[in-house]
């Protein structure tokens, strides 16, 4: 998508200099995923704690393996 926004010019230097993209494009790119994935990671661990998460993986591996021992 193409879009016209003003950016300090000094930030876009630096920015193409710090992710070691040729193009500012690229750079800009890389440095919105990055701050999105950032804040994803921020969000998650904000609800340590308040998530219960019951381990049951090897239940399930039993069901799964009962389940192909009772297939013909």
């Amino acid at each position: 998508m193409r879009t016209t926004i003003n950016i300090d010019a000094n930030l876009v230097s630096e920015l193409v200099r710090v992710t070691g993209e040729k193009d500012r494009g690229k750079a800009v790119n890389t440095a919105l995923a990055e701050f999105l994935r950032r804040r994803r990671l921020e969000e998650l661990r904000s609800l340590r704690g308040n998530i219960e998460i019951e381990d049951n993986l090897d239940e399930l591996e039993q069901l799964e393996l009962d389940k192909m021992r009772r297939q013909p």
